[in-house]
């Protein structure tokens, strides 16, 4: 019975939909998943437990009324362990943040922050699915600022400061700039953040709409918070398979990154479109695919909930739009070409559904 307290008050079923944020992070950044990517899953894991275990700590009062047979106020978890349990998981999550280097750790502990902050201050408000909106995203930027800390040594050559760069020697061996010192890490942590932004947006924008709806799960009577949530889903369907491409194989890397993908070395952008390749067109119809995978799990509950606003219907769709996550963290992998990321995130998907089935997500 303790186990099965804890996984409602945790929402295990929901857990799987958190590692997806690191890989479309990752993704986004142009890098492939590395030891700073693991990290950053373990620390998300973390710090989304933490937040579940506040939730429930701070809404106890609230909870002893609309669901009295949640976990504490049902008494199968005391407050205190509730309370101890999301202190402990934070301190967990930012220790491993803190293993993939400082810049990881500060975009953790931003997050950590938010979260923090929803649970006990913003929820009620409505600055509520907007501090949501800005855990997701903030998630999907730690995936992209811990992946690639490895490949950073002090003797690697930033892109272009090599031979033939500019002014001075064509080495680098005392640059301020190399990837190992601290303003070519600066940099790095920069850029990604920069090239995963428009990712953790979109990432965000979905989070925002569910969290909406979800303001209404326990009483429901709102039609207008669903309508509004399935136009936004089928915007973000068309942002999914519209927004531009990421760093591609046949591409420099932008600008303002100065890092390209780990196993290849810049090289000019071309000057025309290139030809498709039977490997793009299947990139094409992958991330095409997993956009209509989130289109349709998060837009029919959505449906189905502003026809009959009822509290199960409701909840229904709240559900969904947590299940969704899963296929548009793939899409936005495929997006940037990592189609072998974006599956390995809907391998989750199976794992999840089993789980909501006899866990919750809401």
């Amino acid at each position: 019975m303790t186990a099965r307290a804890w996984a409602e008050l945790l929402r295990v079923s929901a857990l799987f939909t958190v590692p997806g944020d690191a890989l479309a992070g990752a993704a986004a950044s142009g890098r492939r998943p590395d030891r700073g990517t693991v990290l950053a899953v373990g620390a998300s894991l973390c710090l989304y437990e933490a937040g579940m275990a506040l939730n429930d700590w701070a809404d106890r009062e609230e909870d002893a009324v609309d669901r009295p047979h949640r976990p504490i106020p049902s008494g199968r978890i005391a407050p205190a362990a509730a309370l101890a349990a999301a202190g402990a998981l934070t301190a967990a999550g930012l220790g491993l943040a803190g293993l993939a280097g400082r810049p990881a750790l500060a975009v953790a502990t931003g997050l950590a922050a938010t979260v923090w902050a929803y649970d006990l201050r913003l929820k009620h408000t409505p600055a509520g699915p907007a501090a949501m909106a800005a855990a997701r995203g903030l998630d999907l930027l730690l995936g992209a600022t811990a992946t690639g800390r490895a490949g950073r040594t002090a003797g690697a050559v930033a892109p272009g400061t090599g031979a033939g760069a500019g002014p001075g020697p064509g080495s680098t061996g005392g640059s301020a700039t190399a990837p190992g010192s601290a303003r070519g890490t600066a940099q790095a942590a920069r850029g990604s953040v920069l090239g995963a932004l428009p990712a953790a947006g979109l990432l965000g924008a979905h989070t925002y709409a569910v969290t909406a709806v979800s303001r209404h799960e326990a009483h429901g009577g709102s039609t207008t918070a669903p309508l509004a949530a399935l136009a936004a889903v089928a915007a973000l369907g068309a942002a999914a398979l519209h927004t531009r491409q990421g760093r591609r194989e046949d591409q420099e890397p932008a600008p303002h990154t100065g890092f390209g993908r780990l196993d290849e070395s810049p090289r000019p952008r071309p000057s025309h479109r290139s030809p498709a390749t039977p490997a793009r067109t299947a990139s094409g119809l992958v991330r095409t695919a997993l956009t209509g995978s989130y289109v349709r799990t998060a837009a029919v509950p959505l449906l189905h909930a502003a026809l009959n606003p009822s509290p199960p219907l409701t909840q229904r769709a709240v559900g969904g739009g947590i299940r969704a996550m899963i296929p548009l963290q793939a899409a936005l992998a495929a997006r940037t070409g990592a189609v072998g990321t974006a599956l390995a995130v809907m391998g989750l998907v199976p794992i999840a559904r089993t789980l909501a089935r006899k866990v919750s997500p809401t």
